[in-house]
């Protein structure tokens, strides 16, 4: 409000001024008088400041039309001017349009348009950094693969987009299969942006793929260093690679370096159930059974596994079935409740031949979670107690049928495995493997009717106790169609 009226009021001055100045001027006496080619004349003051005025003006155009004269002659020259800057604006202004037109039509599923348009915007801008990363993508969604590979290579050689140019190439051999190439160069990008979250995990998956376990764990830590991945996450799933490391080893008979890789990985997740049962074993090799106990303790409390349970049958194997079951106590007091629990303490008890028992050990287990291992564990349980053939080949049948329990399942696409694995044979995702009850089983249960001569001892003597409370046709029976991937450790 203050500045408008102030603006008036400075108007109001310089229109008065002016009228002044007007006003003096022509009352003035005098003026200029110019001789021009013997030809005088007299300017009186106010035709003087015109002229002055109209002086000032043309010599400006005159200067401007030399300078535009001068621009010229510089253009024609080659040489940089205000001419050549408004041409090369004016073909930028063409070829930004063009790329941002390419760029929408690769949005939209026009690759053709894309391509043309990462063409045209080419010529203007002569900024291939730009428009090679629109032709590679372009070239990929119209499927020409040549055309994309080359894009990228030419990518590769400038140092602003390598990494974009590997990863695009790498992908390209992820897609053709060529998983060798795709490693080396899933490596090279990951040297480049080591804090790229997806040449991270494509890395990660690639050396997983090929047991390159030592190299996993630095690309997971490296996740951690730079906070893609949370540390709990990471402590499971280093656990996951440190046991797939002594497995490989072990595979190699290095057994001291494998029991060493066993008791770190069970260390680093101490309810990762093949860690715990090959740390176990590893302690058992040393003659360090206090530990092997305290290790296997601790994965029963945080998930009961008939692995589990094989794996401290083995801290003594020697033992008669009346001690083994007083030993067993102090694993089975956690998880009473548990099917697993029950069904082991079922079996304890028909390896002593104590059938009332195994019966009340088993319950309702079989009424209300009925598998094929608990109906075949009530089968012996019957057989034991003498009951006639009928009722035991009818729960053999009921067996044969019935769900086979908890197996090793894939979260990611619900495959379903024999045994554990550090990545899913199926979709290939990596630590995706949980013990549960999947929703059709197909394969067998770990540790059936079979795991009853171990908890005894050996073959011969579950023979020499009487162990085999099923006749061998049924036992066969059962093991071939209920627990057809079954092995007696």
């Amino acid at each position: 409000m203050i500045w408008s009226l102030v603006k008036i009021i400075i108007f109001v001055v310089a229109v008065a001024a002016l009228a002044l100045g007007a006003g003096w001027l022509l009352e003035s006496d005098g003026g200029v008088r110019v001789v021009v080619s013997g030809s005088e004349y007299t300017l009186g003051p106010l035709q003087s400041v015109i002229g002055l005025v109209v002086l000032v003006i043309a010599v400006w155009i005159a200067l401007k039309l030399l300078g535009l004269l001068i621009a010229t002659w510089h253009f024609l020259n080659g040489d940089d001017t205000a001419i050549s800057r408004y041409f090369e604006r004016r073909k930028y202004a063409k070829g930004f349009d063009a790329l941002a037109e390419g760029m929408m039509a690769l949005a939209s599923g026009e690759a053709r348009t894309a391509l043309a348009k990462a063409e045209k915007a080419d010529r203007y801008l002569d900024r291939p950094e730009l428009t090679n990363l629109l032709t590679a993508q372009a070239a990929e969604q119209a499927g020409d693969r040549k055309k994309a590979e080359e894009t990228y290579r030419k990518l590769v050689e400038n140092d602003a987009t390598r990494f974009v140019g590997v990863r695009g190439i790498m992908k390209q051999k992820l897609a053709d299969g060529d998983t060798d190439t795709a490693l080396q160069l899933a490596e090279k990008a990951f040297a480049i942006k080591p804090k790229h979250e997806e040449t991270q995990d494509i890395l990660l998956k690639l050396q997983a793929d090929k047991q390159d376990w030592k190299g996993a764990r630095e690309t997971l830590s490296a996740k951690l260093k730079h906070g893609a991945l949370p540390r709990d996450v990471h402590k499971r799933r280093d656990a996951v690679l440190a046991l797939s490391e002594a497995r490989k080893v072990l595979a190699e008979d290095e057994t001291i370096e494998a029991r060493e890789a066993a008791i770190e990985a069970n260390r680093l997740s101490p309810d990762l159930i093949p860690a715990a049962v090959m740390a176990a074993h590893g302690y058992i090799e040393k003659g360090q059974k206090r530990y092997a106990t305290r290790v296997l303790k601790k994965a029963w409390e945080a998930q009961p596994h008939p692995d589990v349970a094989a794996a401290y049958a083995a801290i003594e194997p020697d033992e008669d079935a009346q001690a083994r079951q007083k030993r067993f106590a102090a694993l089975t007091k956690s998880k009473a409740d548990h099917p697993e629990t029950r069904m082991l303490l079922s079996e304890l008890h028909i390896a002593a031949e104590d059938f009332p028992s195994a019966r009340r050990a088993l319950g309702d287990l079989v009424e209300t979670d009925p598998t094929t291992r608990s109906l075949t564990l009530m089968a012996a349980i019957e057989r034991g107690e003498g009951a006639s053939d009928a009722v035991v080949q009818g729960w053999l049948a009921r067996a044969l049928t019935a769900p086979r329990g908890s197996q090793w399942v894939c979260d990611n696409c619900h495959n379903i495995h024999g045994e554990w694995a550090p990545t899913c044979s199926n979709c290939g995702a990596f630590d995706t493997l949980t013990w549960e009850r999947p929703p059709n089983a197909e394969l067998s249960l770990p540790g059936g009717t079979e795991m009853l001569p171990l908890l005894v001892g050996t073959p011969a003597k579950a023979e020499a106790s009487n162990l085999a409370v099923v006749d061998d046709a049924d036992v066969l029976e059962a093991e071939d169609m209920g627990n057809p991937e079954s092995k007696t450790t």
